[in-house]
């Protein structure tokens, strides 16, 4: 075969650089290797803007875990999982919030026995089988230098149900029924376990009352799971005891009305979660967060928390006051960090929705205990709005779900915004050079930078196109 020379139009033989598309060590196949964590602080010699940047990118450090910046992921049921084991749609969600700047990722709601799963289709990890399907998203996750933690949970009296969309589906078809998944349909209706006998709303399981046999195996199956999150290597360990799931309906007197050690008063409902949350603590190094619902939002239909009929003082619900107390406690067994979120244990509750509408239970959490981490989340959707939280002292960080899958690249976005300038994926970085530009730090951010809003090699020709016109009111089609 002949060979072709190329020669220099100038009679010189080019200069051959001597540098490598860098791979990360150790991963099974080339995977280009990031120079810094994707969303970190980019140098700021380099970059004087992030000589005093937004709180939002200041990095965090917890038991030995640096996360990079405080927009962290919140854990998002997929409802995807096939016998516990995440598949490929885990796979590739997770990748791709990797993929722009998170400082944090979470695996969402991870039963650890099977019958503590929503639906039959979450996530579990509740067997060995298990462990290399995690593994593989967090060995990615890694070699991307992100963190990744987990939410291990049981759904309680909210288990074996349908998925969300199998629901809507079936009510936009006529269905009034229940929620229940049938066996047929890898439900489990007859081993759906509470605290108590009481169904969450007659659309859900009937559960029966778990027994002090079915709480002792359950403290160990956490700690089983746990011990599987150290072989996949998780950074971090989430409790989950929210939305009306198995360990707030221990804590609230809604859902509560045991008359063993288990039930009955405040003390007493606490005392499984922090069982577990004690023996969690002594058995894992790394962070531990502890998720929780703040309130029932059940004031304007059983009126206050805490009642006094007679000379008796009562808990009428799950509400702030029990829940500053638990976080207390909480802190004291060094759980780092408390997820604040609300909600979810009482079909009859009044939600206030609005933008940031969990904020103030964050906020009275982090000034009256003021010895563990507070994280918000709840409606939190633009970045002015989520750095002035943390730079009011409100929380430590903040914890974003929908409008993720909204705006995946809102770290990217936020830190254009807020003039900071971090590190893209190398991979995406050609779509960031409005944001990665250097600037004095008390100058306004250049969003644009002279590039059009198409980013790329394109946004850089000195031949612009002109930009394309916006679409007619009424399409065209429509008669």
């Amino acid at each position: 075969m002949t060979q072709i020379k190329s020669t220099p139009t100038n009679g010189q033989a080019p200069i051959l650089a001597p540098f490598v598309n860098e791979r990360v060590p150790g991963y099974h196949e080339f995977l280009p290797l990031q120079p810094q964590p994707i969303g970190s602080l980019l140098p700021a010699d380099k970059f004087p803007q992030n000589e005093d940047p937004p709180k939002l990118f200041e990095p965090i450090e917890i038991r030995g875990v640096k996360f990079h910046n405080r927009l962290f992921v919140a854990p998002m049921c997929m409802y995807s999982a096939d016998e516990g084991k995440p598949t490929d749609h885990h796979f590739v969600h997770h990748g791709s919030m990797a993929m722009r700047g998170w400082g944090s990722l979470m695996v969402e709601a991870t039963a650890v026995v099977p019958e503590g799963r929503i639906t039959p289709q979450d996530v579990g990890l509740w067997d060995d089988s298990q462990i290399t399907s995690h593994k593989r998203i967090v060995d990615y996750v890694h070699g991307l230098r992100g963190h990744i933690g987990i939410q291990l949970a049981h759904a309680g009296r909210k288990a074996s149900t349908l998925a969300p969309w199998v629901q809507r589906i079936a009510e936009d078809g006529g269905w009034n029924g229940g929620v229940v998944a049938r066996e047929e349909e890898g439900g489990w209706p007859s081993n759906v376990v509470g605290p108590s006998p009481i169904a969450f709303d007659p659309k859900y399981p009937h559960p029966v009352e778990a027994s002090s046999e079915y709480i002792a195996d359950l403290k160990q199956s956490w700690l089983n799971a746990v011990e599987r999150c150290k072989q996949i290597g998780y950074d971090f360990v989430e409790i989950h005891g929210a939305h009306g799931y198995l360990f707030h309906e221990f804590v609230d007197p809604i859902s509560n009305k045991r008359t063993d050690q288990y039930g009955g008063s405040f003390e007493n409902r606490i005392r499984l979660p922090l069982e577990v949350a004690k023996a969690i603590r002594a058995a894992w190094d790394g962070p531990l967060f502890y998720r929780l619902s703040a309130s029932d939002w059940l004031e304007d239909v059983l009126g206050p928390e805490k009642a006094y009929p007679g000379q008796k003082e009562e808990w009428a619900f799950w509400g702030i006051q029990q829940t500053t107390l638990f976080v207390a406690k909480l802190a004291e067994l060094g759980i780092d960090l408390v997820d604040v979120s609300s909600g979810g244990n009482d079909s009859r509750q009044k939600i206030k929705v609005q933008p940031a509408y969990q904020l103030p239970f964050a906020e009275h959490l982090k000034k009256h205990v003021p010895n563990v981490l507070i994280g918000a989340v709840g409606i939190i959707t633009e970045p002015t709005q989520a750095n002035d939280i943390l730079e009011q002292g409100k929380a430590d960080v903040v914890l974003l779900a929908r409008q993720i899958l909204r705006d995946i690249d809102f770290p990217l976005e936020a830190a254009l915004e807020l003039g900071a300038a971090v590190a893209p994926a190398v991979q995406y970085e050609r779509a960031w050079s409005r944001m990665v530009v250097k600037r004095e730090h008390t100058e306004a951010p250049v969003h644009h930078n002279g590039i059009s809003e198409v980013e790329g090699e394109e946004g850089r020709s000195s031949e612009r196109k002109a930009k394309r016109q916006p679409p007619p009111v009424v399409h065209q089609s429509v008669p």
